[in-house]
């Protein structure tokens, strides 16, 4: 009992500061998202760039079928976009949390992947932005005209087209964080080299797979998802190569020494 009772001042010191930290996190999430909230007529401006220049010189139009949809479009842009902002408070108040649990070397490990993790999902969400959405809207586009005496136009809705720049953005954001899940998945010692060069041809059925899950159902995004995962992963397996060669050559140095 004398045992049980020792541990838990340490447990409740480690649940309030988790409470503290989940806190500052809500905060954060809610000062940005009310800062997103007010320029939401401006960041979905940016997002509609892509279907403007699609549209061209002749123009086009959001329409919004519903009353209140103009309204949850902006209070999706304010989510969406407290989301991004508040990313590096979130993600340094789980390292402050986690930190002082590792040692040095695990700390030195792990601080690469927490850095890579943002600019590899900024890299998918703008190959998303500036390549794949303005070539899948003038693909989609193209369909306009007349039909047997009719004229057939686009007239996506606010609501419908926001749902769509979400799913291409996370699409491409998330799909790019594929290296650091193998890198770490390689440091845990649950892949090697060998088996991720062994199951390739199966990561190519599993890449097109999860490009036709996560994209809208067209060969274009399709393709454009699926060609920059197949590369990614042939970059993480010459990573893990590099990074394999200097951990056998850092044991035969300690080794050497003792």
């Amino acid at each position: 009992m004398m045992d049980i009772d020792d541990t838990k001042a340490p447990l409740l010191d480690h649940l309030v500061e988790l409470r503290g930290r989940l806190l500052k996190c809500v905060w954060a999430l809610f000062l940005t998202g009310a800062v997103c909230f007010y320029f939401s007529d401006k960041l979905f401006a940016l997002l509609v760039h892509p279907l403007k220049e699609a549209f061209g010189d002749a123009g086009g139009r959001l329409v919004y079928t519903k009353l209140y949809e103009a309204f949850f479009v902006q209070v999706k842009i304010a989510i969406f976009g407290a989301f991004f902002l508040s990313f590096p408070i979130i993600a340094n108040q789980l390292w402050a949390f986690v930190a002082p649990g590792l040692y040095a070397k695990e700390k030195k490990a792990l601080l690469p992947f927490l850095v890579m993790t943002p600019v590899l999902f900024v890299m998918g969400a703008s190959l998303a932005y500036f390549v794949v959405m303005p070539t899948a809207f003038h693909f989609f586009l193209q369909f306009q005209g007349n039909s047997s005496g009719l004229s057939v136009e686009a007239l996506p809705s606010a609501g419908d087209y926001l749902t769509l720049v979400m799913q291409f953005i996370l699409a491409f954001g998330i799909s790019f964080l594929m290296p650091v899940l193998l890198m770490l998945l390689n440091r845990a010692g649950f892949v090697t080299r060998a088996q991720l060069i062994s199951l390739r041809r199966y990561m190519i059925v599993a890449a097109f797979i999860l490009a036709a899950v996560l994209t809208p159902p067209d060969v274009v995004s399709q393709l454009m998802l699926a060609i920059p995962l197949l590369l990614l992963y042939e970059i993480t397996i010459i990573a893990i190569w590099f990074t394999d060669r200097r951990k056998a050559q850092e044991e035969a140095t300690e080794s050497a020494s003792a």
